[in-house]
């Protein structure tokens, strides 16, 4: 518990830093699970430039992007009703998810080196897999976190689920 109060005061203090640093921490997390529970890489074979670039594209895009988006969805749709927090839900997963995904995917592509062409054709072989997937766990979590959970602590609840997340992304982002 005291780890928790730590961590409501500097969210209040640095409210934004404090989201971003969680998304990327909770990113280069999932990573590691997907190296080592699914993968099973083992910690001699773990790609720690891997885990890295994980991370920074936590704290330099989930992070500030899904932040934002929160900020705008509670502009666009005010109030925490149920039939608020469906349609935000809704906005949610049927504009920005596919968006966000296309761009995280793409993202992550460039940073492994892929060429264009090359990331093309990835993102064009996992896109359709990952949205479906997306669809499965995501309506739920975020219609209950857009009707229980306050703005500032959104972000927070979304990455902590998103670990299991995070590990199928990062494992779908890293396969070959």
């Amino acid at each position: 518990m005291a780890l928790w109060r730590a961590y409501q005061r500097a969210l209040t203090a640095h409210p934004w830093k404090v989201q971003v640093l969680t998304a990327g921490s909770l990113m280069g997390l999932g990573d590691v699970i997907s190296q080592q529970l699914v993968e099973r890489r083992g910690l001699q074979a773990h790609k720690t430039g891997r885990t890295l670039t994980m991370v920074s594209v936590g704290c330099g895009f989930v992070g500030p992007v899904v932040g934002g988006w929160y900020k705008v969805l509670d502009r666009l749709i005010p109030g925490t009703t149920k039939v608020d927090a469906l349609k935000k839900m809704l906005l949610d997963q049927g504009g920005f998810a596919p968006c966000f995904l296309g761009c995280f995917l793409s993202l992550v592509g460039t940073l492994n080196g892929l060429s264009a062409q090359d990331n093309w054709a990835k993102l064009q072989q996992d896109y359709p897999d990952a949205l479906i997937t997306n669809y499965y766990l995501w309506p739920a979590v975020q219609l209950a976190n857009f009707y229980l959970v306050p703005l500032h602590h959104r972000l927070a609840v979304v990455q902590c689920v998103a670990v299991i997340w995070n590990s199928y992304l990062s494992w779908k982002a890293h396969r070959l």
